[in-house]
């Protein structure tokens, strides 16, 4: 029974590659009956635990409110998709995103719930360094509008370089990840080669210490949680 409901999760998750949009797309009729099955397979098993299960502890549990609700709303989404496909109105499958619920609720993934919980009781202890670190990058980008934003620098591809605020602190926040250095430096320090020292900075306190700092208390945080609670906690 357990890898059967495990076989069949992976496979109501796997949907996702082949719906709407999609790279390999496949029929509707495919996928929905797939998503059909699945959602049969979930509700027998949970109509199979509460057989051998009292009636007010079923009930009590939310784990199983919240399986019926998701397969009640997945059918639902998925007749009405259905219905305006024929008429040829474009509509968006939002049930989707209640896909993981099966994942986390069913009384087989104890582990993936007790990680769950732990990632839930640890995100407001990592606020605040979330908080240090944003007010950092306004505060560079804020600087880097000052610098730059009167230059009328250009990037490669011709386009204004630093004079937007907001999408000053979206490609400094990309710079955090190196994902576009140095061609984020580049306009600037073609300028004057001193720019430099600014992106110098930007790079020692944002991604070497703040990104740092930041793994180091979600790793704690996160360590201290798993281990207050105790195998049962979650069920």
């Amino acid at each position: 029974m357990r890898t059967a409901t495990y076989f069949f999760i992976f496979l109501n998750l796997s949907l996702a590659l082949f719906e709407e949009p999609a790279v390999y797309p496949l029929p509707f009729l495919a996928t929905s009956v797939l998503e059909v099955l699945c959602l049969l397979v979930f509700l027998g098993r949970l109509t199979h635990f509460a057989k051998v299960t009292l009636h007010n502890v079923f009930w009590k549990d939310t784990k199983n409110i919240c399986i019926m609700v998701a397969i009640l709303l997945s059918l639902t989404d998925l007749a009405i998709y259905g219905v305006l496909r024929l008429y040829d109105v474009r509509s968006i499958r939002w049930s989707r995103i209640v896909r993981p619920i099966f994942l986390i609720n069913f009384a087989e993934s104890r582990q993936i719930r007790r990680a769950f919980r732990s990632i839930r009781n640890t995100l407001p202890e990592i606020t605040y360094v979330f908080l240090l670190f944003m007010f950092s990058l306004l505060m560079f980008s804020l600087m880097a509008l000052k610098l730059f934003g009167e230059r009328n620098l250009q990037t490669a591809e011709g386009l204004p370089y630093f004079r937007n605020y907001l999408e000053t602190v979206f490609d400094l926040y990309v710079l955090v990840t190196t994902a576009n250095s140095p061609d984020v430096m580049m306009p600037a320090f073609d300028f004057s080669s001193w720019y430099v020292l600014f992106f110098i900075a930007f790079i020692i306190v944002n991604t070497y210490i703040f990104m740092s700092l930041f793994l180091a208390v979600v790793y704690n945080n996160y360590k201290k949680h798993l281990k207050v609670l105790p195998g049962g906690a979650c069920d």
